[in-house]
């Protein structure tokens, strides 16, 4: 079997695994942690543009809010609003691409831990008792893996978290922005200041999301090929 084969088979494992196991427990923790990158996302910006992170809170049902305050005006509105999705889906991508082109799996796991406990300590503890807990256990978890499980865990464990992310912001944006409208959605919020149907707002994310994923798959499949 050649290394491009393997890898197309590996990936399409972790896809039929999202996909069969996606209203469980097994995704549960990662459709969280996507949350978390999403809200994250939105502070982040909101810093980058002359505001400040409030608070973010992160609630059992999937969802999240992220507090912020921003100065007034078109951009900062329009860069906010856009930052969640995109964000939360650059962030997938980065985590997966590591995993598949370094072998920084260890180093990334423990980042990730340790910046869930700082984003936990300083923007989400006062956003909710389910965020700390889970923020909490979820670093626990990822930094308790560092010293007890082999690299090849890790491997498959960000590449996993990954492409579960990408997935489920693809999913998430249909399902917020394609499927429902006017329920107060990050698209929503740039119809509001653009004038464009927040229906179309939601296509081009998907559009844009879709081919960021295309690119990462075949970037990382490339890659292992060369390398073989």
């Amino acid at each position: 079997m050649s290394e491009r084969t393997k890898q197309i088979l590996i990936l399409l494992a972790m896809f039929l695994v999202a996909v069969v196991f996606w209203n469980t427990i097994v995704i549960y923790p990662i459709k969280i942690f996507v949350v978390m990158l999403h809200e994250i996302s939105h502070g982040l910006m909101a810093e980058l543009v002359g505001g400040d992170i409030v608070k973010i809170e992160i609630s059992p049902q999937i969802g999240g809010v992220c507090t912020s305050t921003r100065p007034p005006g078109f951009f900062p509105t329009f860069m906010i609003a856009s930052a969640g999705y995109l964000g939360s889906l650059l962030w997938g991508a980065i985590i997966f691409l590591v995993a598949a082109h370094t072998d920084y799996d260890r180093y990334l796991t423990a980042l990730i831990g340790i910046g869930s406990l700082v984003i936990t300590y300083f923007v989400i503890k006062s956003g909710g008792l389910f965020g700390i807990i889970f923020c909490s256990a979820f670093s626990v978890a990822m930094l308790l893996s560092v010293k007890f499980l082999p690299h090849t865990f890790h491997d498959y464990l960000l590449k996993f978290i990954g492409l579960t992310s990408c997935l489920y912001v693809l999913i998430d944006i249909n399902s917020d922005l394609i499927s429902r409208t006017g329920i107060g959605s990050d698209a929503d919020k740039i119809a509001e200041i653009t004038g464009f149907p927040s229906i179309l707002i939601g296509i081009i994310w998907m559009l844009i999301a879709a081919l960021i994923v295309f690119i990462m798959l075949k970037n990382s499949i490339r890659n292992k090929s060369v390398q073989q």
